[in-house]
């Protein structure tokens, strides 16, 4: 085992949490007092290493004597809210150190959104994204939608009217879902990748391992952050068994319904890029037959995509308090909400594509799709931005030296 350098105390301090704060559920409800406890948490942790084979979140702190601002919310964003560690943990509640990894760790990733949000200003938008005002924004696009339709020309009868070959670009031109869409997508992807691209450079590598300068991401590491991020292997629990849900259980449900949901919206995102392709290249233009690529990636995509949303609801509903952080429950159902809604309505508009509903199948769905897009941003969705960043942070960590030498990587 390396030495320490000459004079550098090596003692981690423990501290139990003041009595007064010790059954308090909204504790440490500002910015400073999360990352504090983030802090004091991984203090405690540090000095018991019980957990360290768990997750990437043990052997990350192992490089770390200290916990800023910066460390806090790299290792909270590492979380995947897993549970294991609570269960395992000797001084969960009713000890008086009252230990809970994930819900510290939890509530500081809400503060990391909210953080590195941009523009700034609207980082705000994180503390007031829930359910009731994304399925609001969803039926407001579309009833704006369907005004549009009935003061085009054809008036409230354009509204249940069927299409020639059930051809929705009789509706909405192509070129115009373009120009509306288009620059909401564009925008959603610029500030989240101005975002990450803060939260990248203000987290350290860790005091033990920082080096002179900014270090280059390996291929090796990169691969190994895609491949973890794409199996979750982190939902896993730590023991394969998988995450605690309401009770003491061990289940892999989670994971299972994370997979469901993540590739079922990559395989929509797929066909419209397939069918994108078909228009500009190729001079096909929509609608296409059911047995054409883009229709069975979408139809393939939508039911998994639903299967997902339908399960993590169910899970959310049942999941208990110390497991999660309870204000974040608004920003996770409106997230679920949306990805369910843009799922069923776009399964639903090809079914009605032949028939006089179509009009409004199809103000429905573009509502959807637009609400899910302006949130992108600010709801949900950046978690698994941050996490993936996290965990390409931790990969190239992991390969350098780790003078403190107080775990194994």
């Amino acid at each position: 085992m390396q030495q320490p350098e000459a004079g550098r105390a090596r003692v981690i301090p423990i501290h139990a949490l003041p009595a007064g704060e010790r059954t308090d559920p909204a504790r440490s409800t500002d910015a400073a007092g999360e990352v504090a406890e983030v802090a004091r948490v991984m203090q405690i942790c540090n000095a018991c290493r019980y957990c360290e084979g768990f997750c990437a979140v043990f052997p990350a702190m192992t490089r770390r004597l200290a916990f800023g601002p910066a460390d806090a919310h790299y290792l909270a964003n590492l979380c995947h809210n897993c549970g294991a560690c609570l269960h395992a943990c000797q001084y969960a509640p009713p000890h008086e150190f009252a230990l809970n990894v994930p819900q510290a760790m939890a509530r500081l990733r809400r503060r990391t959104y909210a953080q590195y949000a941009w523009p700034a200003a609207l980082g705000g938008l994180y503390q007031r994204n829930g359910l009731t005002l994304a399925v609001a924004l969803a039926a407001g696009l579309a009833l704006f939608l369907a005004l549009a339709v009935a003061l085009s020309g054809q008036g409230v009868a354009g509204l249940w009217q069927a299409r020639p070959d059930g051809d929705f670009y009789a509706i909405f031109p192509h070129h115009l879902m373009v120009s509306l869409f288009a620059p909401v997508f564009g925008f959603a992807l610029l500030a989240l990748g101005l975002g990450v691209r803060r939260f990248w450079r203000d987290g350290s590598a860790g005091e033990a391992t920082a080096p002179p300068a900014p270090v280059p991401i390996p291929g090796a590491a990169a691969a190994e952050a895609a491949r973890d991020a794409l199996r979750l292997k982190y939902l896993d629990g730590g023991h394969g068994e998988g995450c605690h849900e309401e009770d003491d259980a061990a289940t892999l449900a989670r994971r299972r319904l994370h997979h469901f949901t993540f590739y079922g919206f990559l395989l929509c995102f797929a066909a419209t890029g397939v069918a994108t392709l078909y228009h500009y290249l190729l001079g096909w233009s929509a609608p296409y037959a059911w047995t054409s690529l883009p229709k069975l990636l979408g139809i393939s995509g939508g039911l998994s995509l639903m299967v997902g949303t339908l399960g993590l609801w169910r899970l959310n509903l049942r999941r208990h308090p110390l497991q999660q952080d309870i204000a974040q429950r608004p920003m996770d159902r409106g997230f679920i909400a949306l990805l369910f809604l843009t799922a069923s309505s776009g399964l639903l508009l090809m079914l009605l594509r032949s028939t006089p509903a179509l009009p409004l199948a199809l103000c429905l769905h573009l509502g959807a799709v637009m609400a899910l897009f302006a949130t992108l941003p600010y709801g949900k969705f950046a978690h698994g931005i941050y996490r993936g960043a996290a965990l390409l942070k931790f990969a190239v960590e992991r390969r350098l030296p780790n003078r403190l030498a107080l775990g194994d990587d």
